[in-house]
């Protein structure tokens, strides 16, 4: 997982990856290039045994400010398929991170504008420095908030209303509001990405087919019909957890009280 042009790949401690967008003269805006490198990180995340958790944020004083409008200035002058190839490049993008295997965590440190904020809310948990700021800026541009699935993720996150009212005035809010929201876990008075990396620590620590399988069950879920689907989708992937040596680890472990042996198998 090296050799990306726009995003920083570390791993401060066993199981926990922490990618961040490296373009920080220009706030970490999304290009296609980054779009490309977020593809290619998350296939390399899925294959990798070892990744536990992933900790996403942004170099500089900001998150990531939407698509970069040296090149969005180009997009009138793009054919209707020139377009789409570009937009579902982006949607693959943006997909990778939601569906990836491991639990998301965007460490929001600075402004997440447009396109970064559908970055932060493709995430599975948000945590948010001081200094954060969440703006739909769509409509300021003369676009729709029908993009990179917002429209889709941000009414489950913070309701309907308080969804339509970002999106129709592609308005601000800075992390005190975004708490009252729940469009953030909590706050953090100090490195939010330090925060992260720890919170990524806890959840590494867990039997990994558990955690992969109850990301699954929490967004899937999101989208059955009824709570009886919920629980036939439920009944398997406990069914298929105690199949796995992990699982009898963990009980084992629990019973013994002492620290679980995980093999991932």
């Amino acid at each position: 997982m090296t050799g990306y042009a726009t995003i920083d790949v570390t791993t401060p401690a066993e199981g926990v990856v922490v990618a961040t967008l490296n373009r920080p003269a220009r706030l970490n805006a999304l290009t296609v290039e980054m779009f490309g490198d977020l593809v290619s990180l998350t296939a390399g995340l899925n294959t990798d045994g070892g990744a536990r958790a992933l900790v996403l944020t942004g170099a500089g004083r900001g998150f990531c400010a939407g698509y970069d409008l040296t090149e969005a200035e180009e997009l009138p002058r793009l054919s209707a398929t020139e377009m789409l190839d570009r937009q579902e490049l982006a949607m693959r993008a943006l997909l990778a991170v939601r569906e990836l295997r491991i639990p998301v965590i965007a460490a929001v440190n600075g402004p997440a504008a447009g396109g970064g904020l559908s970055l932060a809310l493709a995430a599975d948990i948000r945590l948010a420095s001081t200094t954060a700021r969440f703006t739909a800026a769509f409509t300021r541009i003369g676009l729709s908030i029908g993009d990179l699935g917002a429209s889709w993720l941000l009414p489950r996150i913070v309701g309907p209303a308080a969804a339509a009212e970002l999106a129709f005035t592609g308005g601000t809010v800075d992390a005190d509001e975004a708490f009252r929201l729940r469009l953030v876990n909590r706050i953090v008075d100090g490195s939010v990405v330090d925060a992260a990396v720890e919170l990524a620590r806890q959840i590494a620590a867990n039997a990994p087919a558990g955690v992969r399988l109850s990301k699954r069950a929490l967004q899937a879920n999101q989208e059955v019909a009824s709570y009886g689907a919920a629980l036939e989708l439920e009944n398997r992937g406990q069914t298929l957890l105690t199949r796995t040596t992990d699982m009898a680890e963990a009980l084992q472990a629990f019973l013994e009280k002492r620290p679980a042996r995980f093999e991932n198998r």
